[in-house]
């Protein structure tokens, strides 16, 4: 089975199961096996000096295991590699929890708040609904390149071992890559290999989702905004998203208790998004996956 028909598999198992609970609730989780030995690494490494080195080193042992890890799942063929691949491609899981917030924003505000901590780290107590929406719509975007787009590119370039590797590096940068005391240090080679991992898929993500639009925005604006971004790569997704369906994102929001002064993307953009536009993100992810997975039903008939 060649890496296209892989790819094409992979997808279509991810989009019709998404995460089974019956399957995860009786199996540990990929990403939690990988959550663990991360943890297990920051207990045992993360203290005393030299502490950027330590990290450097844990991360470099991360993604050894990871890389032998998917050499051996894909020892095993074809089928084992596109199970293990839809495992780790997350479309059907961020589609149902963005679209799980627009159904609870029609409910309450207070409803919309706690469907949307699930998938967002910033303070929901004091969101009104259109912060509400635009956390959906940007946690929507910026995951899309994250969970979707960057795993498909590291399957292609590298097989299973590189979306291997890719989802740890990933894992990492979510749980240690922080600018905090504990973690500036420890965590900065996981934070600085995934900047650099995602280079490539987040533009590719930005430009899908802007290919698609209609009218389709103009990729001068996105580059803009993008480089103003407080993320080197998630902002370019979250331009696209922005203009693809007319609304303005990002601004002010709070973490750990202390607002953020961020600039809008798309400022021209509706301020007051509700559930109608994060309806329409889902549709934008849906269309955008849509297009990888001709691409790939394509290539798999020609390779």
């Amino acid at each position: 089975m060649n890496i296209a028909a892989i790819l094409l598999l992979a997808m279509l198992l991810d989009a019709a199961m998404g995460e089974p609970r019956w399957i995860w609730s009786r199996l540990p989780h990929p990403a939690v096996l990988m959550g663990r030995a991360i943890d297990a690494l920051d207990r045992h490494l993360n203290h005393g000096g030299m502490r950027r080195a330590k990290g450097i080193a844990a991360l470099a042992a991360l993604c050894l295991g990871a890389w032998i890890a998917g050499t051996l799942i894909a020892q095993l063929g074809g089928l084992f590699t596109a199970l293990a691949a839809a495992v780790l491609i997350a479309q059907r899981s961020l589609v149902d929890h963005v679209a799980a917030v627009a159904t609870a924003l029609r409910q309450s505000t207070e409803a919309g708040r706690a469907s949307v901590a699930m998938i967002v780290g910033r303070d929901i107590s004091a969101m009104e609904p259109a912060d509400v929406a635009r956390a959906a719509i940007e946690s929507a975007a910026e995951n899309f390149s994250d969970g979707v787009i960057a795993p498909i590119f590291w399957l292609v370039i590298g097989g299973l071992p590189g979306l291997m590797l890719y989802k740890a590096v990933n894992t990492a940068d979510s749980m240690i890559g922080h600018r905090t005391p504990r973690h500036e240090a420890f965590g900065w080679a996981a934070a600085r290999l995934d900047d650099l991992l995602n280079i490539g898929p987040a533009r590719l993500s930005a430009a899908l989702i802007a290919i698609l639009a209609k009218p389709r925005p103009q990729w001068r604006d996105i580059a803009r905004e993008a480089h103003q971004h407080r993320s080197p790569n998630g902002g370019w997704p979250e331009a696209a998203m922005a203009r693809s369906i007319g609304v303005a994102l990002s601004g002010p929001r709070a973490y750990g208790g202390q607002m953020q002064q961020y600039p809008l993307v798309n400022p021209e953009g509706m301020r007051t998004p509700g559930p109608v536009q994060i309806d329409a993100a889902v549709r934008v992810l849906w269309r955008a996956w849509g297009a990888v997975l001709a691409g790939a039903f394509v290539a798999a008939l020609l390779i």
